[in-house]
């Protein structure tokens, strides 16, 4: 396995240096929903880490790249805000986020999210993979799902949370050492009303399911081996 599986993360840290990650849709409570806006894509996510408890995974970028993406433009990688993030960062509840995709009509791949755990001197990266796909085709607001995800041991040649090196960093985090079990479901009773209560612009609009495919863990592993 070579580097290259790592590439949404170093894209990810490049993007944010050079001030060219996305902002998502209503990062602003003065925003509103109209007839012309862009479709929205709604979904959540809670991870936590059950291999090394003192190190729960936080979320910085989740990476989305269109169908047949040729242009760096086409690679869109949206930053988390203070109203997405929910980080009580204990190994019960874990660190959950509430994502607001903006994307211009035209099919996607939601490749995954990319984050962190720890402060210096040990501090470790993950990159969780969805390599769910999407269709942006008429305006509106949509419900993509919430995404459960969880760090484990790793067995065998099981895809890795994170990159083997730095070693100490992400052995200590439990990146290099362990994996991500994933579930993607419909949780649209409870996660709509979140979603309305943190966003004024939601209140009072029309939210519509459009539900991930449940996570494909032999494409994960086959896209990882790949590499």
């Amino acid at each position: 396995m070579s580097f290259k599986l790592f590439a949404p993360f170093f894209v990810a840290v490049a993007l944010i240096l050079g001030g060219c990650a996305t902002k998502m849709a209503f990062h602003k409570d003065t925003e509103t929903v109209t007839s012309t806006t862009k479709p929205i894509f709604l979904m959540t996510a809670t991870l936590k880490n059950s291999y090394r408890p003192s190190y729960q995974p936080k979320v910085i970028l989740l990476s989305v790249e269109k169908e047949g993406a040729s242009q760096r433009s086409e690679h869109i990688t949206f930053t988390m805000d203070d109203k997405a993030k929910n980080e009580p960062d204990s190994p019960e509840l874990g660190n959950s986020y509430f994502f607001r995709l903006e994307l211009e009509k035209g099919n996607y791949l939601l490749r995954g999210l990319t984050g962190f755990s720890g402060v210096f001197p040990v501090r470790g990266n993950f990159f969780l993979p969805l390599h769910a796909e999407m269709k942006s085709a008429v305006p509106g607001i949509f419900y993509l799902g919430r995404v459960n995800a969880t760090v484990r041991e790793r067995i065998g040649n099981e895809f890795r949370a994170g990159f083997p090196i730095p070693l100490i960093d992400q052995a200590v985090t439990g990146f290099s050492g362990g994996t991500f079990d994933i579930e993607i479901t419909d949780q649209f009773e409870t996660d709509v009303p979140e979603f309305r209560a943190r966003f004024p612009a939601l209140r009072e609009v029309v939210i519509q399911k459009a539900v991930l495919a449940p996570f494909d863990r032999a494409k994960a592993q086959q896209l990882w081996e790949a590499q």
